[in-house]
């Protein structure tokens, strides 16, 4: 039931944290929607789902990786506390996204722009794939992608530590990429009208409120 309950979390947290993801992406996505054949936004959906497909798969890859370091890094006898220890601390990411996704705190950022020297690392290699003309390039550049320095994937990647396998790791960061999956789809079809409409200050406040509230939750599910 545990685990049930973590991948809806984790869903739950990539379907809300969209405004973040809107705001740190929607260019890219933006970029292969004019690259896709075809005016009506039907012909773009195959390029949109190699794309998202190839940054899922990387999620998975790190949130495996995470997960199997979580189960691997302590003696069995204390592996209990420190995934209590792990979700407290993932609680309070998810709460300081929140304050971060509702402009009320900016901590996150910071985290970022350290995840952005290894990003730089990476990102010289997706300028080889531009433009996208065909879905292998999306499923290729799309793995990349996954990388991009991002304080909600942080958040889930802390989650994924604390998961206690590689595999509950990856099912956690392959649950949360299809919680984003909505709004990233939005943002490629429709492109400025989605984004103007997600960016609204209400939209923020609202999806910034649900994200503290879920980082209470998970902080009072590791407490108590």
């Amino acid at each position: 039931m545990n685990e049930a309950i973590s991948l809806i979390g984790a869903f739950s947290a990539g379907l809300l944290g969209g405004v973040h993801c809107v705001g740190m992406c929607g260019g890219i996505v933006g970029a292969l929607s004019i690259a896709s054949p075809g005016a009506r936004p039907a012909a773009r959906l195959p390029m949109l789902f190699s794309y998202n497909s190839g940054r899922l798969l990387s999620y998975g890859v790190a949130g495996g990786l995470f997960g199997a370091l979580g189960q691997l890094s302590l003696p069995l006898q204390q592996v209990q506390l420190m995934q209590s220890v792990l979700a407290v601390v993932a609680g309070i990411m998810m709460l300081l996204l929140g304050l971060y996704i509702g402009g009320w705190s900016r901590v996150l950022r910071h985290v970022e722009i350290v995840g952005g020297y290894f990003w730089r690392l990476i990102e010289p290699l997706g300028r080889g794939l531009l433009p996208v003309r065909n879905p292998l390039q999306g499923l290729l550049l799309g793995m990349l992608w996954g990388w991009l320095p991002c304080g909600l994937v942080y958040s889930m990647l802390i989650w994924a530590l604390a998961s206690g396998s590689a595999i509950n790791g990856a099912l956690l960061l392959l649950a949360f990429g299809v919680g984003t999956l909505p709004n990233l789809l939005a943002t490629g079809l429709f492109a400025n009208r989605f984004v103007s409409f997600v960016q609204q200050p209400r939209m923020r406040t609202v999806a910034g409120l649900m994200l503290i509230a879920f980082g209470v939750y998970t902080l009072s599910r590791a407490v108590f």
